[in-house]
C-alpha cells in the first residue's frame, strides 16, 4: 500500500508540461505518476492546486536571519566589515541553531525543500536541519585571513565526516571557502587538498562586485575565475556564488569545469553588486541555479520572489522580453538548482524513483484566475504565501500552511531575544 497520494493536481512533469494527474509516493520516494488508484494510507485532494518540485535554494547563510533589517542600504566591504563581521563576533552556537531554525521555517512556508548554506557553528546547522525534516547542502565558511583559518579546515573535515549523508541521505557536505578576497591562493591549495582527501566539492563566492574583479587582476593579473583555475580549485566541483562581474573567457572556463552558478538576483540588485550575464551563461551551456543569499542582504528566503526577478531582471537589462522565460525561470530553481547542488539525480523532478520533494500551491486565488498557463502564473502572479503543502522525503513539514516539525511560536520569541542581543550586547 502506498504511503501518500496526491490526486486530481496539476503536475509539473519532467518534460515542462503541467498535466492534470496523481503522484504517489511511498516511504521517500515518487513511485508512480498518472491515475493511480486509490489504495493509499493518505489520501490528499490536490484539485486547483499546483503540484512541482520543491524549491533549491542553491546559496544562502541561514542563521544571517537574525541579522535580517539591523544594516541595510550601505555598501558591500563598508556593510561586511562595519556591521555583519563585528555582529558575528557575537554569535554563540545556540544563535546559529535558532537562526538557523528561522531560515528553514521560512523556507518551507515558501515552497524551498532544498538549501544550501555557507557559515559558522555548522553541527548546530546540521542539527536544525536534522531536527526539521528539510534537505540541505551544508559547508563550513573558511577565511584564510582570519586566525582560525587552520582551525577552520579542521572543523570542517570534521564536520565532513560527521555530517555527510547523514539524516537518510538529507544532508550532504561541502567545503566553503568564503571568497578569493578572504582566501589567498596558498590557503586555498590547503583547501583544495582537504577536497583531494575527502572527495568533497567547494561552495565559494566568485567574483560578487567589480572592486573583488579589480583588486584580484592587480594583484594577480587574472580574474577571480581564472585564478580559481590556475590554483586547481575548479578541478573539484564547484558551486560559485554570484558570479556577477565574468567575461566570455570567463565563461568559457567555467564551462570547462563545470562550474555551477548560484545566481541571486535580490541581494545583487540590493547591493548594487550589477547583473550578472545568465542568459550568456545559459547559452554556453552553465548549469545556472537560484538563491537568496542571506537575509541580510536580500531580506527574505522566498524563492518564488528570486524566480520572479531571475526572468523579469533579465528582461529589462537586455532589453529583450524573451531573455528568460519563465519555464527557464522554474527550471533555475528547480530541476537546474538541483543539479547545481549536484543532487540532480535524485531530486527537481516529478518522476518515478526520484525524492518526494515537492511543492504544492492553492490555485484558489484571485490572482492564479483565468488560468491560460500554469507557469506563467507561478512566474509573475504567484505568491510564497499560496504554498499550501510541502513534502521532503516523502515527509509532510508544512500542511495547510501550518508547520508541523517546528514549534512557530516559541520560535518567533527565541530570534527575536538573540537578533536583538547581538546587535546591542552588554
Amino acid at each position: 500500500m502506498l504511503n501518500l497520494l496526491l490526486q486530481g493536481g496539476n503536475v509539473l512533469c519532467a518534460d515542462g508540461q503541467v498535466r492534470q494527474m496523481d503522484l504517489a509516493i511511498e516511504g521517500s520516494i515518487i513511485t508512480q505518476i498518472g491515475t493511480v488508484s486509490n489504495t493509499a494510507e493518505r489520501v490528499i485532494d490536490c484539485h486547483n492546486k499546483l503540484i512541482i518540485p520543491g524549491f533549491v535554494n542553491t546559496h544562502t547563510h541561514a542563521a544571517m536571519t537574525l541579522f535580517r533589517s539591523y544594516a541595510d542600504d550601505m555598501q558591500l566591504m563598508d556593510w561586511l566589515k562595519t556591521k555583519i563581521w563585528p555582529a558575528e563576533e557575537n554569535l554563540t552556537a545556540d544563535d546559529v541553531y535558532w537562526g538557523t531554525q528561522l531560515a528553514i521555517a521560512e523556507m518551507l512556508k515558501s515552497g524551498t525543500t532544498c538549501f544550501a548554506d555557507m557559515y559558522f557553528f555548522m553541527p548546530e546547522v546540521a542539527k536544525a536541519v536534522a531536527e526539521s525534516g528539510i534537505r540541505a547542502v551544508l559547508a563550513r565558511g573558511m577565511a584564510g585571513v582570519a586566525p582560525t583559518a587552520n582551525q577552520a579546515l579542521a572543523e570542517s573535515e570534521n564536520f565532513y565526516k560527521e555530517w555527510h549523508n547523514a539524516a537518510n541521505g538529507r544532508i550532504t557536505i561541502m567545503l566553503g571557502p568564503h571568497a578569493p578576497y578572504t582566501c589567498p591562493p596558498d590557503y586555498l591549495k590547503k583547501v583544495t587538498a582537504l577536497a583531494e582527501k575527502l572527495g568533497a566539492q567547494i561552495h565559494i563566492h566568485l567574483s560578487e562586485t567589480l572592486q573583488e574583479v579589480s583588486d584580484c587582476n592587480k594583484q594577480y593579473g587574472k580574474s577571480p575565475i581564472a585564478l580559481m583555475e590556475e590554483i586547481g580549485l575548479l578541478d573539484y566541483g564547484v558551486l560559485a556564488a554570484h558570479c556577477v562581474h565574468v567575461s566570455q573567457e570567463d565563461i568559457a572556463i567555467m564551462k570547462g569545469k563545470q562550474v555551477r552558478v548560484a545566481h541571486n538576483p535580490g541581494s545583487n540588485m540590493k547591493l548594487a553588486s550589477g547583473v550578472a550575464p545568465v542568459p550568456d551563461m545559459l547559452n554556453a551551456g552553465l548549469c545556472v541555479g537560484l538563491g537568496t543569499d542571506g537575509a541580510a542582504s536580500n531580506n527574505n528566503l522566498d524563492m518564488l520572489e528570486e524566480l520572479r526577478l531571475a526572468a523579469m531582471l533579465h528582461k529589462v537589462h537586455r532589453l529583450d522580453p524573451v531573455a528568460i522565460p519563465a519555464s527557464t525561470a522554474v527550471q533555475m530553481a528547480t530541476a537546474q538548482g538541483a543539479n547545481a547542488l549536484s543532487l540532480g539525480s535524485s531530486i527537481g523532478k516529478l518522476e518515478p524513483t526520484y525524492k518526494a520533494d515537492i511543492t504544492i500551491f492553492d490555485m484558489q486565488q484571485p490572482h492564479w484566475y483565468p488560468q491560460h498557463d500554469s507557469l506563467s502564473l507561478l512566474t509573475y502572479a504567484a505568491s510564497g504565501r499560496d504554498v499550501h503543502t510541502v513534502i521532503v522525503d516523502g515527509k509532510i513539514l508544512l500542511e495547510n500552511r501550518q508547520l508541523t516539525t517546528i514549534d512557530e511560536e516559541r520560535l518567533l520569541e527565541e530570534v527575536n531575544r538573540r537578533g536583538i542581543r547581538l546587535v546591542n550586547p552588554v
